[in-house]
């Protein structure tokens, strides 16, 4: 099922085509990937079926990328970071069909972030520190840090706190308790 690569500590399916060497330890690619030779994947990541990597990508430690993902050139996917399924990412504001070598438009994904089912997220955009995109977004702009956005396009509607307690626009979660932003991180108001 897994195929050894020297003495590795990583598993990769036999059905994927892995030609980079640059991944951590611990980290699972599953069946039907492609990633390319210049990819870098930090530790125990979990690389769902299906998924395509292109070459400049840098993936953190910890991350999850469901199935259907492409990550194309210029996507930096930093620490603890959630890709939901058939998440779409773009690297060229005008694409056109045989026009290499234009200028790659980076997006970083922060530590912690988690990108729901089949959003788009438009190049050159950072999502902040574990802010959440709700499924079906299409994101165009940066995403501040420990913020909620969802619809197309997304739109700000509330905050979550680094363990994931959902807060409205007003820092209260669904019990009624109130938080404040201590420098833009929401921590509950004892």
């Amino acid at each position: 099922m897994f195929k050894e690569i020297g003495h590795s500590i990583f598993k990769i399916h036999s059905s994927s085509e892995v030609q980079t060497i640059n991944i951590g330890a611990g980290t699972a690619i599953w069946q039907y990937c492609v990633v390319l030779a210049g990819a870098i994947i930090g530790e125990n990541c979990n690389i769902n079926c299906s998924v395509f990597i292109e070459n400049e990508v840098l993936i953190g430690n910890n991350v999850t990328i469901k199935s259907g993902v492409q990550l194309y050139d210029g996507i930096t996917v930093k620490d603890n970071v959630f890709i939901g399924p058939n998440v779409t990412f773009t690297n060229d504001l005008v694409p056109r069909s045989k026009q290499h070598g234009k200028e790659i438009i980076p997006t970083i994904l922060q530590k912690g972030a988690s990108i729901g089912a089949n959003s788009t997220i438009v190049a050159g955009v950072v999502v902040g520190e574990y802010s959440l995109i709700g499924a079906g977004s299409v994101v165009t702009k940066d995403i501040p840090p420990y913020t909620v956005w969802y619809g197309n396009p997304a739109r700000h509607r509330g905050y979550i706190t680094q363990d994931g307690v959902l807060l409205n626009k007003a820092l209260q979660n669904k019990d009624g308790q109130n938080y404040i932003l201590e420098n833009h991180i929401p921590v509950l108001n004892d």
